[in-house]
């Protein structure tokens, strides 16, 4: 049995996403506390499922009751939300992204940011990460830059050296 917990919820669930039950690749896998770590969802394999990072990064800490409310939205049929692993995603060829102005960006990671409570990133790394885990059909380098930038010259985030602070 494998010992790390994406490994081993992979295993369990047979290599699919537990909400959409497509395949799952593991590039594109995490592990979803069901009960959030933010509102004291523990480790354990009972509280833990994997699933595609942008299902992960969708539910956040959102509490147990509004995670039941956006699967019972999609009426018996998961949608992810950005299509990983499904046969339908990898038949089509992606159609070119339609780029947003900067300022719906800016107010999607603002917006996610504030649902995330306690459990915003406390790095610059980590925040990061998670700005670009808000955009399944990829977000650039330069792109992603300038969005933490605006976070910080709005004052809406302060870096010092690599630790974040908000002013939310």
């Amino acid at each position: 049995m494998p010992t790390k917990p994406l490994d081993r919820l992979m295993f369990v669930q047979g290599g699919v996403c537990f909400f959409c039950k497509q395949p799952l690749p593991k590039a594109e896998a995490s592990v979803e506390h069901l009960l959030a770590s933010a509102n004291g969802g523990g480790n354990s394999d009972e509280n833990c499922v994997a699933c595609c990072k942008a299902v992960n990064a969708l539910l956040g800490s959102m509490s147990l009751k509004e995670k039941f409310q956006v699967v019972l939205n999609q009426k018996g049929q998961f949608k992810c939300p950005n299509g990983a692993g499904s046969a339908k995603a990898a038949a089509k060829p992606k159609a070119p992204a339609i780029a947003k102005p900067k300022d719906d960006k800016l107010a999607l990671v603002i917006a996610n940011l504030k649902q995330r409570g306690n459990s915003k990133p406390r790095t610059l790394k980590t925040l990061t990460s998670s700005v670009s885990s808000l955009f399944p059909k990829g977000i650039s380098e330069a792109d992603l830059a300038a969005l933490v930038q605006q976070l910080q010259s709005t004052g809406k985030v302060t870096v010092e050296g690599s630790k974040v602070t908000y002013a939310l």
